[in-house]
């Protein structure tokens, strides 16, 4: 089941989920928006002639921040990470679904490939992928909305949360976007 702003608000209130920072004005009726970081991975060119999965891709990637007013361009085809503002926290019986806004989609804006989904547990930023499928630069500003949030109730509490011991949860506490931690998997031992 979707929670309503109004459920929203009480899980707010108790604390179970927590947003921060969180502006009231961003309760929507079903969704809560969340805002753009200042800091992008930005792929710079490298002598690799691919990406390896089973390799760790950090020397592929270089951390851009931008300040204050200055947009950040994503050019037509581009893929950089970049990540919310807001810090996300969820209980054990809830998950969240991360969308983009529809005015930015019809600009040619994607905000993930396959990161929408965030497990019960979650803790930290979210890591956008971001990629314009447009013929044009798009502009991108620290603060700016950049997507929304919606939250679902499971039928019961999940057993594990993420993050929990042997899951191999890659990301739990990030502040930044993130790259890849992929390649963890074929680090664990095979049993």
């Amino acid at each position: 089941m979707v929670l309503s702003d109004r459920s929203i608000k009480e899980e707010l209130a108790q604390g179970r989920i927590i947003i921060e920072p969180l502006d009231p004005g961003c309760i929507q009726p079903a969704s809560v928006d969340v805002h753009l970081d200042r800091y992008f991975l930005v792929f710079r060119n490298s002598r690799r002639p691919y990406i390896d999965v089973r390799e760790n891709s950090d020397d592929l990637m270089d951390l851009v921040e931008i300040a204050g007013d200055t947009p950040f361009i994503l050019h037509p085809g581009e893929f950089v990470l970049g990540s919310t503002l807001e810090q996300v926290t969820l209980p054990d019986d809830i998950v969240a679904r991360l969308e983009g806004k529809s005015s930015l989609g019809r600009l040619g804006l994607l905000i993930h490939s396959t990161a929408g989904y965030v497990d019960p547990g979650w803790r930290g930023h979210l890591t956008l992928e971001l990629s314009n499928v447009s013929r044009l630069p798009i502009t991108l500003y620290q603060r700016m909305k950049i997507g929304q949030i919606s939250f679902l109730r499971l039928t019961t509490p999940a057993e594990k949360l993420y993050g929990a011991h042997g899951l191999g949860s890659k990301y739990q506490g990030q502040t930044q976007p993130t790259a890849s931690r992929y390649f963890q998997d074929f680090l664990e031992p095979k049993g």
